[in-house]
């Protein structure tokens, strides 16, 4: 067999600054292109799937962790991952982050876990926010689990309140200035910071211009989430467009 004639030259590929794995829902319509747009340059964003059907119940997301480490096993088996997340806020706060990286382990141990309920606890104690609202598409049966995991957490949660929707699909479409009005309607003068809740929602899309409007900072789920995968995989620009967090913090 004659050789190549040609040297080849190799260098770090298009991700040379960082590479961080998603574990999404099946039903997920929303993360994907959030994490594409505020990704910057040079940092590789990586997708895979765990199975739910079209209902987001407390029972749905309670099964969905057996299959996380499975899910997790099929990002760049290569092992050049730095970061690997659950991508759900109300998944990993219904199974609880301890479980939760437990599994992702499982599937990818040699890389920095998170979960979604967890960028939002870093990302509210980054802003110093101590007093906090929250709105959310859920039901109540994980409102209700929301409210008591963050309050567990030392956040007084002066009012939480939901849109009743169960169906992922439907969250998918609920438009970010329905989001942004409802977010509106809830604050309250003595909250440090509202706190929109779910990664289908299109929240990213509104939270700058939130943020001016209601004078005070604005975390959602999947703002969180891109500050804190990058943050933990040393990634520390500054980001406009998304609100304070990823520009000052």
């Amino acid at each position: 067999m004659q050789s190549n004639p040609f040297p080849i030259e190799f260098d770090l590929g298009r991700h040379s600054r960082a590479k961080i794995g998603f574990v999404l829902l099946a039903t997920e319509q929303t993360i994907e292109d959030d994490m594409m747009r505020i990704m910057p340059e040079g940092v590789g964003v990586h997708f895979t799937r765990a199975p739910i059907p079209d209902s987001i119940t407390r029972a749905s997301l309670t099964k969905l962790a057996e299959s996380l480490g499975e899910s997790a096993a099929l990002i760049l088996p290569d092992g050049s991952l730095d970061v690997i997340t659950y991508a759900c806020t109300s998944g990993s706060l219904v199974v609880g982050e301890e479980k939760v990286f437990c599994e992702l382990a499982k599937g990818a141990p040699l890389v920095q876990h998170s979960s979604l309920i967890t960028a939002v606890i870093r990302a509210l104690n980054a802003i110093k926010a101590q007093k906090i609202v929250i709105v959310t598409p859920y039901l109540d049966e994980i409102n209700t689990m929301e409210e008591v995991y963050l309050t567990e957490c030392g956040f007084d949660v002066l009012d939480i309140q939901g849109l009743q929707i169960e169906k992922d699909s439907e969250m998918v479409c609920v438009t970010p200035e329905s989001i942004s009005r409802f977010a509106k309607s809830v604050d309250r003068d003595d909250a440090d910071a509202i706190f929109i809740s779910c990664g289908a929602l299109r929240s990213v899309d509104i939270v700058d211009q939130l943020e001016v409007e209601i004078g005070k900072p604005v975390i959602c789920s999947n703002q969180a989430m891109a500050w804190d995968v990058l943050r933990l995989a040393g990634i520390n620009d500054s980001i406009n467009g998304f609100g304070q967090l990823l520009k000052d913090h």
